[in-house]
């Protein structure tokens, strides 16, 4: 095996001296800890044995500290690669080419299958010179996991929302590509209607999905400008009484003077339209909407939106922002208050869930005062 060699003789006592600098490196002034490190820390000398290994290390791999400071590190890490190779004796990081520095991350298995992901960086005294230490980073594969089932709903969830409207879109398109002269005006006129209106879904949807990449990834651009926030919600309540809904539904409540707000007017629309969405989606009663100061503590204008439906159980209230939360059967992707989080905490606000005067669900978002940095 690699790391079972022939190397320089080291004495017991030169071992537990080497052992004692690692891990006692808080000592120094402004080391660190290795049990303060996230990862797990596994530190080989230059004869292959541990010398440090950290409490993240220890949890991850579930092989106590003791059992493995002093032992081979073969033996005290005794990795494996997806096809049951050992990966020390593959790898050979004491020996083969001199001008390695290390081994990028990958997923290896430990004793009974448990899944770890390794990386290694060798440290030489000079360019092409022995390696003297082998510092390896452990992290568990809890992480990842989740990040791959969320990925894996995600596409679940879209391919289950596109298909019914592209479905209903080629079906009406080729029943009116292949039967134009049977229907009259007015058939027509209802089908074209379906068609836009799924389409309209579609692309929502995809605005949607584009939304999540960009606030997931930090790159959520926002194109600020004063903003009438009273005026915002106006024009909302505006446009959800043209569809039909009784503008008694809504009460509108705001207080002046209101400080000025500088945010992307899109966005706003965009966590304003979801939050009376849902509203009048999964609530009954009257819909309550607030514009006022925030208070001194907090600087900036504060928008409530309550209703007096059924409410949000108390048990749900901390998933209502994840990804495909939904709060009924009543439909939805459960992707939009995901991105209003997202949009709020972009513009460096802040948003909270809780229970109204009425009863049902209350949203409170706060837009922080303060103009752009070339206006300042």
């Amino acid at each position: 095996m690699a790391v079972g060699m022939s190397r320089p003789r080291e004495s017991h006592i030169d071992r537990a001296d080497s052992i004692a600098t690692v891990t006692k490196v808080a000592d120094a002034d402004g080391a660190i800890d290795p049990d303060d490190l996230p990862d797990g820390l596994v530190i080989a000398d230059e004869t292959g044995r541990v010398i440090c290994f950290n409490s993240a290390a220890a949890r991850i791999t579930a092989v106590p500290r003791a059992a493995a400071l002093g032992r081979p590190l073969e033996h005290a890490l005794p990795l494996e690669d997806l096809k049951g190779r050992r990966w020390w004796a593959l790898t050979d990081p004491y020996g083969g080419l001199a001008t390695r520095v290390g081994q990028p991350e990958r997923n290896l298995l430990l004793p009974g299958g448990r899944e770890v992901l390794v990386s290694a960086r060798y440290v030489r005294e000079r360019p092409t010179g022995p390696v003297r230490r082998l510092v390896i980073s452990l992290r568990g594969t809890e992480a990842r996991r989740r990040t791959e089932r969320s990925h894996a709903e995600l596409i679940a969830t879209v391919a289950h929302e596109l298909r019914s409207p592209l479905t209903s879109v080629k079906g009406f398109t080729a029943t009116l590509l292949a039967k134009w002269e049977r229907f009259t005006d007015d058939q027509k006129r209802l089908m074209l209607e379906t068609v836009d209106a799924d389409a309209n879904r579609v692309t929502r949807l995809i605005a949607e999905l584009l939304d999540i990449s960009r606030i997931d990834s930090g790159r959520l651009e926002l194109r600020r400008q004063p903003v009438d926030l009273s005026a915002a919600v106006e024009r909302h309540i505006q446009a959800l009484t043209a569809t039909g809904l009784a503008p008694d539904r809504f009460l509108v409540r705001t207080r002046q003077p209101l400080p000025a707000v500088w945010a992307d007017p899109d966005k706003v629309d965009q966590v304003l339209g979801n939050l009376l969405e849902n509203a009048v989606r999964h609530g009954e009663g009257t819909v309550t909407i607030e514009v006022a100061p925030a208070t001194s503590d907090e600087k900036g204008t504060a928008v409530t939106v309550s209703d007096e439906g059924p409410g949000i159980p108390e048990e749900s209230m901390g998933r209502v922002f994840t990804r495909f939360w939904r709060g009924s059967k009543r439909g939805g992707t459960g992707l939009g208050l995901y991105i209003v989080k997202g949009i709020v905490e972009a513009h460096g606000g802040t948003i909270t869930v809780g229970r109204g005067p009425g009863g049902g669900a209350e949203f409170r978002f706060i837009l922080p005062v303060g103009a752009p940095a070339y206006l300042k």
